[in-house]
C-alpha cells in the first residue's frame, strides 16, 4: 500500500523516515532502523524540506540536530503515526497512560500575572502543569538537565542545547504613587534629568538595582548612583510598596497596567523610546516529543500575541 502523492507533497513514508532520523539523531542510524539506504533517506528528507519550505535538520560533523521546525513537526506527527502503524499492523494496545505534567519555569511575577491565566483553559483538556518560579539562570540550568520542559527566560539562552523563541517584549516604566509624584517637578525632570529625583526613596527587587540602572542608562544616558531604600525580591511586593507611597521604582508595564489605568499609580516619564526587554520561550534540544508540552508552548505563543496588542 503506497501513500505517495502524485503532486509531490509529503507522504507517510517521508514522515516515517523523518521520525527515524529525528529519534536517532543520525541519517545512518535512521536508515538502518527503517531498512532503507542512506541516499534514499537523504532524498526523502530533502523532498519533505522542499514541501515544508524550511530545513528540518542541521547537519553536524557527527549526525544531525533538529531545527525548531523539526521539533515542531515531530511533536505534531509522532503520536498520530504511531497510532496509524498500530492500526495497520493490527496491534492491540492498552490505553495510553496520562501524559505527565508539563514542568514550566519562569519569573514569578509574569507567571502570576500572565502565564497561569493564559494556560488555565488547557486544564479542562487534561493538561497538567507544575509551575516553578525562579531566576532565569537557575531555570535554564534545570531545563538543560531535563528537570524542566519549558522556561520563560528574561535573556536569550546561549548554546545549542536550548531552542529559544521570542515570546513578548516587556516595557519598563518609571512609576510612583500620586502623593510621591506630587513632590516632583515633572517638567524639570523632563528638562533637567534625574537629579530632580534626589531625596525620593528608591525601591528595588535586588540590591544592584538592575532594572533601575538599565532605565537610567537608556532614558537618562547616565549611571544611577544611589543606594536602595527598600529591597524585596518580588516585583509584586515592590509594586505594593510603590502604591503605599514608599518611593519610586521601575516596573514592567504589564505588572502595573491596572493601577496605571486606575490612577493609583502614575508614570513620572513617558519617553518616546522606553527601555524594553524581550522574554523568550525556551525548550531543550532533543527532548522527546510530548503533546501536552507542545500544547502549552502553542498556547503561550498565542497568548503572547494578545499581550503585545494590550501592551
Amino acid at each position: 500500500m503506497r501513500h505517495r502523492q502524485a503532486d509531490g507533497s509529503m507522504d507517510l513514508v517521508q514522515l516515517r523516515t523523518f521520525l527515524a532520523v529525528y529519534r536517532t539523531g543520525s541519517l545512518t542510524a535512521g536508515a538502518a532502523q527503517i531498512g532503507l539506504s542512506q541516499p534514499t533517506v537523504t532524498a526523502q528528507l530533502q523532498a519533505l524540506e522542499r514541501h515544508l519550505d524550511r530545513p528540518l535538520f542541521e547537519r553536524l560533523p557527527r549526525g544531525v540536530a533538529a531545527t525548531a521546525a523539526g521539533h515542531e513537526l515531530a511533536a505534531r506527527v509522532s503520536a498520530p503515526l504511531e497510532e496509524l502503524e498500530a492500526v495497520v499492523s493490527g496491534t492491540v494496545t492498552e490505553r495510553a497512560a496520562p501524559d505527565p505534567p508539563v514542568l514550566l519555569g519562569g519569573p514569578a511575577e509574569m507567571i502570576a500575572a500572565r502565564v497561569v491565566p493564559a494556560l488555565a483553559p488547557l486544564l479542562a483538556d487534561g493538561v497538567r502543569l507544575v509551575v516553578q518560579p525562579g531566576l532565569t539562570d537557575d531555570l535554564l540550568a534545570e531545563l538543560r538537565s531535563g528537570t524542566l520542559d519549558l522556561v520563560i527566560s528574561t535573556v536569550r539562552p546561549r548554546g545549542r542545547a536550548v531552542l529559544a523563541e521570542p515570546l513578548v517584549d516587556e516595557e519598563f516604566v518609571l512609576v510612583a504613587a500620586p502623593t510621591v509624584a506630587a513632590r516632583i517637578d515633572l517638567g524639570r525632570l523632563r528638562a533637567e534629568g534625574p537629579g530632580v529625583l534626589a531625596g525620593i526613596p528608591v525601591l528595588s527587587y535586588a540590591t544592584d538595582l538592575p532594572i533601575l540602572r538599565r532605565y537610567w542608562r537608556h532614558v537618562f544616558q547616565t549611571r544611577l548612583e544611589v543606594e536602595p531604600t527598600l529591597v524585596v525580591a518580588d516585583l509584586r511586593a515592590v509594586l505594593s510598596a510603590v502604591l503605599a507611597g514608599a518611593g519610586l521604582s521601575v516596573l514592567p508595564r504589564y505588572l502595573c497596567e491596572r493601577e496605571l489605568a486606575e490612577a493609583s499609580l502614575v508614570t513620572l516619564l513617558d519617553p518616546d523610546d522606553p527601555p524594553i526587554n524581550t522574554g523568550f520561550l525556551a525548550r531543550r534540544v532533543g527532548a522527546p516529543p510530548r503533546p501536552h508540552v507542545d500544547l502549552v508552548r502553542t498556547q503561550l505563543l498565542t497568548a503572547a500575541r494578545a499581550w503585545r496588542i494590550q501592551g
